[in-house]
């Protein structure tokens, strides 16, 4: 029997107990124990895959005035679930105020970031972390002991260093991989042997994220489950893991970022607007203004916005594909409108230019407009904020990678931070003036 990784004694006993056995990459979980693992699929090709149960994140793990900074490797350089994050965070929960930072370096292992911690990320203060390392780190080849505890090694090395200044942490596991990485030249083994290693430092990742009691992000187990389930749903064609199997396109970003907005323990609640048809009262959550509701039409002022993604809900390049594996719409997404009174069986809601036909029933429980509504009022606002977004993360790998590692910061680091710092602060200030109030109606006619 081959085991994936040994416990060491930095892991709580519940992780000790159950290392052996989730390591064992062929042998069939007894009943005892299966409630200790991840429920899997009964599709034979999730036979030998043993992930350990992880705990659901409880309250809210961000603070206001957060300094977030995103760290990893490629896969956080291409700038997608990071930016979806600080879009999110922006526009979703504006009265948290939180600042963010991508950290992204390509073929980066969690040892290489160490040595550029200081330096590049320290120097900003970041009070919170999201980490993902993983997928270079296991080197693309069958586990082993040996790398699987250097891997332990260094992310908790990195853990504690951001601990030991006050940074929270969330702990981030890597994906899964669709195909074997042919760019990758000394790559050995089959695409199973990949996953089972992947496997294997995901539980590392959460052994840490234990010991250490800081939150965790499944990647591995979430991608890997859902990206099954997306080809049985969408085709073969379809791969969470990207076209090259190891970057991710839209909806398997969207996906490693609902993992950590989840992991930071976010409500999800965007709005309530209510209305009664009977009283002709309405009323609006925190975040919004109602401005006048006349003849069943409901005027409103919204500093808050849903998250707006848009695209076929068959394709990997598509957010809203994405959001059709996880539950980003209905745990952090929720527009509801909640009509009360309703004196007809059927009503026509309509929202900006589109419109949508629901039950009394369904109005009375309340309806998300977020998840029904693709394109909405919000849309071109929240389209011009994330390109906001989508600049500054762009300049943010220039200033770190180009200028701090370049000639000019090692002529004169101080003043390269001088000079990138007040760039960066014009590409803030853009994201923070393309944020305005969405003025907007909803309609209701019955049927």
């Amino acid at each position: 029997m081959r085991l994936c990784f040994a416990p060491t004694s930095s892991l709580s006993l519940r992780f000790r107990s159950l290392w052996l056995l989730s390591c064992i990459a062929t042998l069939p979980l007894q009943p005892l124990f299966a409630e200790q693992f991840e429920p899997k699929p009964t599709d034979p090709a999730f036979a030998k895959f043993n992930a350990l149960k992880a705990p659901s994140p409880q309250g809210l793990y961000l603070q206001k005035n957060d300094q977030l900074a995103i760290i990893g490797d490629s896969i956080t350089e291409q700038k997608r679930y990071s930016r979806i994050i600080e879009t999110y965070l922006t526009v979703c929960t504006p009265e948290l105020n939180i600042g963010v930072r991508q950290y992204g370096w390509s073929g980066e292992t969690a040892a290489h970031f160490l040595t550029r911690l200081d330096n590049d990320c320290l120097r900003f203060h970041p009070t919170i972390a999201t980490l993902c390392y993983g997928m270079n780190d296991f080197k693309y080849r069958p586990y082993d002991d040996e790398n699987g505890n250097w891997y332990r090694e260094n992310y908790t090395n990195l853990v504690t260093r951001l601990q030991n200044t006050g940074a929270r942490v969330v702990v981030g596991s890597p994906g899964c991989v669709g195909k074997v990485a042919s760019w990758v030249k000394t790559a050995s083994g089959t695409l199973e042997d990949h996953n089972l290693s992947l496997c294997a430092f995901r539980n590392i990742a959460l052994g840490i994220a234990d010991s250490q009691k800081t939150r965790f992000a499944d990647h591995f187990w979430t991608m890997f489950t859902q990206g099954t389930v997306a080809r049985q749903r969408y085709g073969e064609v379809y791969n969470i893991a990207g076209n090259d199997g190891v970057h991710p396109d839209w909806a398997g970003h969207l996906v490693m970022a609902y993992d950590y907005l989840h992991a930071l323990g976010l409500s999800g609640e965007i709005g309530v607007f209510e209305v009664d048809l009977k009283t002709g009262r309405a009323s609006a959550s925190s975040g919004h203004t109602v401005e006048a509701y006349t003849n069943q039409t409901l005027s409103l002022t919204s500093n808050r916005y849903p998250f707006c993604a848009t695209g076929p809900l068959d394709k990997d390049n598509s957010m809203r594909s994405g959001m059709t594996l996880v539950p980003f719409l209905q745990e952090l997404n929720r527009l509801k409108l909640v009509v009360h009174g309703a004196t007809a069986s059927q009503y026509e809601v309509t929202w900006g230019d589109q419109s949508r036909i629901y039950s009394a029933e369904q109005l009375a429980n309340g309806v998300n407009l977020a998840a029904d509504f693709e394109i909405n009022p919000f849309s071109e606002a929240f389209r011009r904020v994330d390109e906001a977004v989508a600049a500054k993360q762009a300049f943010e790998t220039t200033q770190i990678k180009k200028v701090f590692h370049g000639a000019e910061g090692k002529a004169d680091m101080e003043g390269a931070v001088a000079k990138t710092e007040a760039e960066r602060a014009t590409l803030l200030s853009a994201i923070h003036d393309a944020v305005v109030p969405v003025k907007h109606t909803i309609r209701l006619t019955a049927k």
